[in-house]
């Protein structure tokens, strides 16, 4: 750092590459050799994030984590998510030292500081969470894994309002080990996982603090996997985030927040760094996370493990499908249909009028509606609102005024006519439909268009992506469980990727992924893993290309978690410039009545922001009213 400006690299090097203790060890000579503060001639000569960063690596963990809560808690506004990310997280021992290094550092109680920034129970669970008192014994009482279970739940999903303090008791007190039972218990006798229960049931911050609470118990690399990928994606980085998670985790867990994120993200958390920051910045972070898992094109054995786990957990989880658009209670056909004419007689339509009636009727209903519009008037209700209504705004309600077979046929035969094929609309509908739904849309193709949807799809696609549709469109998919011993063989045969050509390859991921039942193939999935170290998603990516890896993409994506699958692709019809209306339209529609709910679930959960947002900040007007009534809340 002598003389005219300083030799980044050099400090770069030093730093990264010892571990804490030592660095206090080299903050201590400085003194004595030089007289000055080391720390102090740092932040004179580097600037911004680097400097940041290089600072940060230098202070001790707690002073660390004291500074970051001391930032979050000063000035205007507080950085609850920071609060929370380190509070969540960090053991009993770690928080007394916080505590301890903050009284030092500021000559401030940080519970106090805490309590005159924070209100309500949000409050109350950060108070819990300082006091470091979590339980730490492994030995588990079952009678109290029961209680606990049964006081959850009494204090939720069985009460008219919330209890609180009950969440708070049992989630700031119980050892990891004990809740990790609960949760289990929990899932066995609500048939829903407690993260559920808890965005149901808390709200704000105090939700938030909860469910990284529930997430850090069950793994806190996970965590902090999810955290640093939410950091990086999308537009902008949140630099604060990424470096705290990066200094505070280099010594402790790096190794197995890499190996998830590897797992989750399908990519290395080295590559994200690499492409999403720039400079000595970048070095430093690199360094800190310490190798790239792309590298060697493959998971470690370990991360293996942890989608292995993943599997399992999912194999279990006996997730509960709820829609947004329910029957109205208080349904009356004649008045509705009655409301709806006078909503597009004379000059000018009452939009409002039809979004009303349409958005909160289910397809059953709109169906009598349609018939008693026909008794009454003598017309056509669709040729009427067709005649009334334009654009977006058409197409939605037209959509959820057809019959869902009959809409879905529709949206197929859209996909294939005219110049080109939209494989993306053929691809998500038969992919994802069970067989009763695949049954339906035939006779409805049948009898709307008078040629089988059979074959139209071979007139309309080639090759092997016709013949993957095709076996889709047979709705011949098994429906039993899981059959371990097949699924080990299903697993072994798509594991072998070395034999035979490209296209016996696709055959025979063919004849596994398109007619074996949901949960065994969730059972083959684990299976391959354990078998390959790969997931099956990141197999398919690297041996096969084009419509052919989309498919077998959306299949395995539908079968390991299909309100996810809806989530992603609603976020991608909103993301960057322009909106993919069709797409928006198209899964609103299909999904309103079946999934809607736990799409919103997912995409809260995936992209830190809610459905109803996104479509508030992507669309406008009476299509924007439209879809938000369908979306049916804000989460």
């Amino acid at each position: 750092m002598k003389g005219f400006g300083s030799d980044k690299e050099a400090i770069l090097e030093l730093i990264i590459s010892r571990s804490n203790r030592q660095r206090q060890e080299i903050c201590q000579n400085y003194k004595s050799l030089y007289g000055k503060d080391l720390i102090a001639d740092l932040k004179y000569e580097l600037t911004g994030k680097f400097e940041r960063l290089i600072v940060g690596l230098m202070r001790p963990p707690a002073y660390a984590d004291a500074k970051e809560i001391k930032d979050a808690i000063s000035g205007i506004g507080t950085d609850e998510k920071c609060l929370i990310e380190i509070l969540a997280s960090r053991t009993n021992k770690q928080i007394h030292q916080l505590v301890a290094a903050y009284k030092d550092a500021y000559e401030r109680d940080l519970e106090a500081d805490i309590t005159g920034d924070t209100s309500g129970h949000f409050r109350k669970m950060l108070v819990v969470l300082l006091q470091g008192t979590r339980e730490e014994d492994d030995v588990v009482s079952e009678d109290l894994v029961q209680q606990d279970v049964q006081d959850l739940y009494e204090a939720g999903e069985l009460k008219w309002g919330t209890d609180e303090a009950q969440f708070i008791y049992i989630l700031g007190n119980r050892s990891k080990q004990h809740l990790r039972l609960v949760f289990d218990e929990y899932l066995k006798t609500t048939g829903k996982p407690i993260e559920a229960s808890i965005r149901g049931e808390l709200s704000g911050d105090f939700e938030k603090l909860m469910l990284a609470v529930v997430k850090c118990v069950r793994s806190t690399a996970e965590y902090f996997a999810e955290r640093l990928f939410k950091a990086m994606k999308g537009l902008g980085t949140r630099d604060n985030t990424l470096i705290r998670i990066m200094v505070s985790r280099s010594e402790l867990d790096m190794l197995d927040i890499r190996e998830i994120f590897r797992t989750k993200y399908e990519k290395s958390l080295y590559s994200m760094i690499k492409n999403d920051t720039s400079g000595e910045y970048k070095k430093a972070l690199l360094k800190l996370c310490g190798g790239d898992d792309d590298a060697a094109g493959q998971f470690f054995p370990e991360a293996a493990q942890v989608a292995y786990q993943m599997w399992e957990l999912s194999a279990v989880a006996r997730v509960e499908l709820k829609g947004t658009v329910r029957p109205a209670g208080d349904f009356n056909p004649d008045a509705d249909a009655k409301a709806l004419r006078k909503a597009m007689k004379g000059l000018g339509t009452d939009e409002d009028t039809i979004i009303d009636i349409i958005a909160h009727r289910s397809n059953a209903q709109r169906q009598q509606i349609r018939q008693t519009f026909k008794s009454h008037f003598g017309r056509d209700l669709m040729a009427d609102l067709k005649s009334e209504l334009s654009g977006d705004l058409a197409r939605l309600i037209l959509g959820l005024m057809m019959p869902p077979a009959h809409y879905d046929a529709k949206q197929l035969k859209k996909a294939m006519e005219g110049a080109g094929t939209d494989e993306k609309a053929l691809i998500e509908i038969l992919a994802t439909r069970t067989n009763a739904e695949i049954q339906a849309i035939k006779e409805a193709y049948k009898e709307d268009y008078h040629k089988s949807l059979e074959d139209a799809l071979s007139s309309d696609t080639s090759g092997h992506f016709k013949r993957i549709l095709i076996s889709l469109a047979t709705g011949n998919r098994e429906e039993g469980g899981e059959d371990r011993e097949r699924a080990r063989e299903d697993a072994q045969e798509m594991a072998d990727t070395s034999s035979g050509d490209k296209s016996s390859l696709e055959t025979r991921f063919m004849m596994i992924l398109c007619t074996r039942s949901y949960p065994h193939l969730r059972r083959v999935f684990q299976e391959f893993v354990k078998m390959t170290n790969y997931d099956v998603e990141h197999t398919i990516k690297k041996e096969m290309s084009g419509d052919v890896r989309d498919v077998f993409v959306a299949i395995v994506q539908s079968v390991k978690n299909k309100p996810l699958f809806f989530a992603d692709k609603l976020y991608k019809s909103m993301k960057g410039a322009g909106t993919d209306e069709k797409t928006l339209t198209r899964i609103m529609v299909s999904r309103s009545e079946i999934d809607l709910l736990n799409i919103r679930r997912e995409f809260i959960e995936k992209y830190d922001k809610s459905l109803h947002q996104a479509i508030e900040g992507d669309t406008s007007g009476h299509f924007l009213k439209a879809l938000l009534a369908i979306c049916g809340g804000e989460d």
